[in-house]
């Protein structure tokens, strides 16, 4: 145990010595994660696994031991430049890879010390894996990068899988899934299940979870967190596509998408107009598998959702509050989704839980249905995780505990024998169509901070709540 703490350690250590250099985080977990894979690779060509290397000679990890000084600095960027022209596991890695290690002593240091010291494939996966979601949250607390819009927080991730319980065999997509967060909380859930058969450890290593990531940055990231965690192989076709999951529908069908979509309202373009100035025009996604055409992205996430789900199949998406009251295409949206599949959870969640700030953001649980003349949502639970309640990202996070009611209000097992609590309220088709626009932004609870002015919440978090 002691020795898989001093590895945690050791990353950790690398990691500030490079800060010092003024890496971020970000640029740390990119070189890791290119010298990682090279590692892992080699050691998948020794015994007891013998492989032929999917790394051509010349570009692999003992072309980078066998240099030093401005030698191996000027090779290690060869080395990138032309693994990022490669296909499938190595195109997804290794595509527009660039070095930020400037100091050639410090890459050595590295290659030689840090990480040729370990045998990574025989590393036990809990232990490599949580040290690279360890840095992966730093990375997101480094307001500077932008990154923590792709990570959602975990325990979010683990109430959400928890509560839809998948199941060996299923199949499980992420249309934008950052750095994997869902998909491997699921992959966890399933792999504790004690009587999977070898055929269900192998469809759940390399078939069961697939994701989209538009950002190359990220999806490598995605990739070897996965890798890392004992999902796919350096020489299987990557999970992850980088590509704009909004673009077109891709045909494959799943039992179950959990998904966090980007936040930003509005697909946009940027150019340059006659005059020389800068415009933004909004991008409609037309699709004909859409409800409706409209420029904002979380409504055409929700559609998209919908678009991937096999008949019977159950999604969990993650969306702000204009999804759930804005008119127009909004409006559309909602009536289809609540007629054309059981649409019987939302969770409310509160301010303060994501590292983009003052974000409101909702849950909501629903499953494709058959075409039908009748509406299939019959009632939506609401469960109100978000009135008099007051989290933020480093004095009161989210825990897993803070989620535990609602856990047991979703009864899992059986939603037929939900019972209502003053945060869980159940909603009739009927009333949901009375509301205007068929707004879902259902509030019941006398929000106490409205009321007592005396007693305020800290600046931060009212700050936080402002949007």
């Amino acid at each position: 145990m002691s020795a898989q703490n001093g590895l945690v350690q050791r990353l950790w250590s690398y990691c500030n010595i490079l800060r010092d250099d003024g890496l971020s985080y970000g640029d740390y977990l990119e070189q890791l994660t290119y010298l990682l894979f090279l590692k892992m690779a080699d050691e998948q060509t020794k015994p007891p696994f013998s492989r032929p290397s999917i790394v051509p000679e010349g570009l692999d990890w003992p072309s980078l031991l066998d240099r030093d000084g401005d030698e191996l600095e000027v090779h290690y960027r060869h080395v990138l430049t032309e693994l990022g022209k490669g296909s499938g596991m190595l195109g997804v890695i290794f595509r527009k890879a660039q070095n930020r290690i400037q100091d050639p002593a410090k890459l050595r240091r590295l290659v030689v010390d840090l990480i040729d010291r370990e045998n990574w494939l025989t590393l036990d996966a809990d232990v490599k894996g949580d040290a690279y979601e360890g840095l992966l949250e730093k990375n997101a607390e480094d307001v500077k990068t932008g990154a923590g819009q792709y990570f959602t927080p975990r325990p979010l991730i683990r109430a959400i899988v928890e509560v839809v319980r998948p199941e060996p065999g299923t199949t499980i997509c992420d249309p934008a899934c950052g750095t994997g967060g869902f998909l491997l909380a699921a992959h966890e859930w399933l792999s504790q299940n004690p009587l999977l058969d070898r055929d269900q450890k192998r469809h759940l290593r390399f078939d069961a979870l697939r994701g989209w990531e538009i950002v190359d940055a990220t999806a490598r990231l995605c990739v070897m967190n996965l890798l890392l965690h004992g999902i796919g192989s350096e020489e299987a076709d990557s999970p992850i596509a980088v590509d704009d999951a909004l673009k077109a529908d891709p045909g494959d069908r799943f039992d179950m998408v959990l998904t966090n979509p980007p936040f930003g309202k509005k697909s946009s373009m940027t150019f340059v107009n006659e005059e020389g100035g800068v415009a933004r025009e909004d991008l409609v996604v037309v699709r004909d598998d859409f409800w409706t055409s409209t420029s904002n992205k979380q409504l055409n996430f929700v559609q998209h959702v919908k678009t991937l789900l096999r008949i019977g199949g159950r999604a969990a998406v993650v969306v702000p509050d204009n999804v759930l009251f804005e008119g127009g295409a909004g409006e559309t949206v909602r009536r289809k989704l609540l007629h054309e599949c059981d649409v019987h959870t939302l969770l409310r969640l509160p301010t303060g839980v994501f590292y983009a700030q003052g974000v409101k953001a909702n849950v909501l649980f629903f499953e494709r249905k058959p075409a039908s003349e009748t509406p299939w949502t019959r009632e939506l639970w609401v469960y109100d995780l978000r009135t008099n309640q007051h989290f933020t990202l480093k004095q009161n996070p989210l825990r897993h505990e803070h989620l535990q009611e609602f856990i047991a209000s979703y009864s899992p097992q059986d939603r037929a024998a939900r019972q209502e609590c003053e945060r869980f309220k159940r909603f009739s088709y009927d009333e949901l169509l009375q509301r205007d626009k068929v707004s879902l932004d259902l509030v019941w609870l006398r929000d106490e901070s409205l009321e007592d002015m005396d007693n305020l919440p800290p600046p931060e978090v009212i700050a936080q709540e402002i949007v």
